[in-house]
């Protein structure tokens, strides 16, 4: 057994190993040098760049980079105009744009009558296609629409007069084009003879169904001036409101010098038309004063005043103002 001594030289070659050892262990290996520092290709130089020059940029002169933005923004714009043009509510006249009269129409439905010639109508642009009646509620309770017709001077405030809880239950006041009923009793003014006919017809015939308004401008009395269509069974082929009260003797065509409106001149001569028939056959507001006998000997109604002279005679007696 062999006895080792600091001083002897086999200690002094052991304590080197073993520091050696731990070196290894402690120490991490040394990183590798990257291929290209010793490859003996030709290095490319590279141009220095600014910064704002080194961020990546598109080609727009590449048609793949610009032409779905300009798809997207196409679709965007085409579908508002689409609404704007077609599925856009309109809670009273004073919304329609002068531009909308004569190139489209209002779909609505009837919501009261007031009158032989005129009827408020609550707008429900797209029909069932877009929900109303099935997924949008159309207001039916007469008290809740009570009031709600909105004029233009209302409606360019109606950020401060109208909530907009208010602006869903508001309608349009529909005055039908070229026709003239027998005026009711209102603004002072007694009624006229067959006035109540043609009331309780126009009720029967449009009250709580859908129209199709044409519309062609707006009166003295934000009224919209329209031809009104109407579908009724069992065939629901479109009917003419208008048409149908000539015919059965219950207005007048509208005799004025200014500010007379039939939808063109075709349906002008139709409406005279149907006023000389309904003349012919005695119907409505023509029938005879007298009948005669047997059929025979029929004289016109002597106190027969159309509705045209009964407001004149109104407005001498100076009962004529009506509010504005």
């Amino acid at each position: 057994m062999g006895w080792s001594f600091p001083w002897s030289s086999s200690g002094g070659k052991d304590a080197e190993a073993t520091a050696a050892n731990t070196r290894r262990r402690t120490t991490p290996p040394p990183k590798p040098e990257p291929e290209y520092a010793y490859s003996d290709a030709p290095q490319k130089r590279v141009r220095p760049i600014a910064w704002n020059e080194s961020l990546n940029r598109t080609d727009w002169s590449e048609p793949r980079h610009w032409v779905p933005h300009v798809i997207v923004v196409s679709v965007a714009f085409g579908l508002w105009a689409f609404y704007r043009s077609y599925l856009r509510r309109f809670p009273g006249s004073g919304y329609i744009a002068p531009w909308y009269f004569r190139r489209r129409s209002l779909l609505g439905k009837v919501t009261s009558v007031g009158d032989g010639d005129g009827f408020h109508l609550f707008h429900t642009p797209g029909g069932r296609l877009a929900g109303w009646g099935w997924l949008r509620k159309v207001p039916s309770d007469r008290k809740m629409l009570k009031g709600k017709t909105v004029s233009r001077t209302l409606a360019r405030c109606h950020a401060t007069m109208v909530g907009e809880a208010d602006l869903t239950l508001l309608q349009i006041s529909v005055r039908i084009a070229g026709v003239d009923a027998p005026e009711a009793a209102h603004f002072g003014r007694p009624a006229q003879p067959f006035s109540g006919e043609a009331l309780e017809f126009l009720k029967s015939y449009l009250l709580g169904r859908r129209v199709r308004a044409y519309i062609y401008k707006r009166d003295q009395y934000d009224r919209i001036v329209a031809t009104a269509y109407v579908r009724k069974p069992p065939f629901f082929f479109r009917k003419d409101v208008g048409m149908e009260l000539l015919k059965r003797g219950l207005a007048t065509v509208y005799e004025s010098k200014t500010g007379a409106e039939f939808g063109g001149p075709i349906l002008e001569a139709k409406y005279r038309r149907a006023e000389e028939i309904a003349k012919g056959n005695n119907l409505g507001m023509w029938a005879p004063g007298k009948k005669g006998v047997f059929g025979f000997g029929k004289k016109p109604d002597p106190n027969f005043e159309s509705p045209k002279a009964y407001k004149d005679r109104m407005k001498l007696q100076g009962l004529g103002q009506e509010p504005k």
